[in-house]
């Protein structure tokens, strides 16, 4: 297929460590995923079909502790990776051609264990992929594959140099860009619309920048209870991404 559109960005090839067994399967079961060592204790090894190019070294559960970070639950295995390839945002897009799948974008959301659950709910409500900055997102980790809970290997994740471009190039694609800030007046059902949804989330605190809100079509709050000022922006999205799928 052609490259086309929005070009990757160029993040730094580090080989994160995964840990505990939903990473680690995941990652094994992939196979654009390139698994360079596995370390275990030889009840978790025990029950796994490990390919024989795998290095393998069997290893306590302290020894394994040393490995991750403090108080990491590894559950027995640890896995260090390379990297995924970098996915092209038009290559994405052409994969979502002809369906309804929405989009998640993401703007300079940092803590891993948020982008992982975003994974996981993307992974939950179909979606086609999340895109986020470069600069401004978390590399793959160990804390991030934990909390995608092997959906990091499943959901495409587009990471861009430039957000305000790469939402340029969604709506050209067929997508309604909506927003979700408290300070929207319209809730998120009322303004979504029959079309396909790109939904674009910021960091919980600062949330969306200028320059991204005015790259949205519409802005949208979620009609939560005054009791509580935000939600979480991976418990914001999985709200919204549940709303999308069962919109009538």
């Amino acid at each position: 297929m052609a490259r086309r559109g929005h070009r990757p960005s160029q993040a730094p090839a580090s080989r994160p460590r995964f840990y505990g067994r939903h990473a680690v399967l995941a990652a094994l079961a992939n196979p654009e995923r390139n698994v360079r060592k596995l370390w275990g204790t030889r009840e978790a090894l025990a029950a796994l079909d490990i390919p024989p190019v795998i290095p393998i070294t069997y290893a306590d559960a302290a020894d394994l502790g040393r490995l991750v970070p403090g108080d990491a639950p590894h559950q027995g295995l640890v896995a260090e990776v390379d990297p995924l390839e970098e996915i092209w945002l038009g290559d994405l897009l052409q994969q979502g051609e002809g369906d309804q799948r929405p989009l998640v974008v993401l703007d300079q959301v940092t803590d891993p264990h948020n982008v992982g659950a975003v994974l996981r709910s993307a992974a939950a409500f179909d979606a086609l992929g999340i895109v986020t900055q470069d600069r401004h997102a978390p590399p793959e980790s160990g804390a991030l594959a934990r909390a995608a809970s092997g959906t990091l290997e499943t959901v495409p994740w587009v990471r861009v140099v430039n957000l305000a471009r790469a939402l340029e190039e969604i709506a050209e694609a067929g997508f309604w860009r909506i927003g979700l800030t408290g300070h929207a007046k319209g809730t998120l059902a009322q303004v979504m619309g029959e079309g396909r949804i790109a939904l674009v989330l910021g960091a919980e605190g600062e949330g969306m920048r200028q320059n991204t809100e005015a790259h949205c079509d519409e802005l949208a709050k979620l009609p939560i209870s005054p009791k509580v000022e935000s939600l979480n922006v991976s418990n914001a999205a999985a709200v919204a991404l549940y709303a999308i799928a069962v919109r009538g």
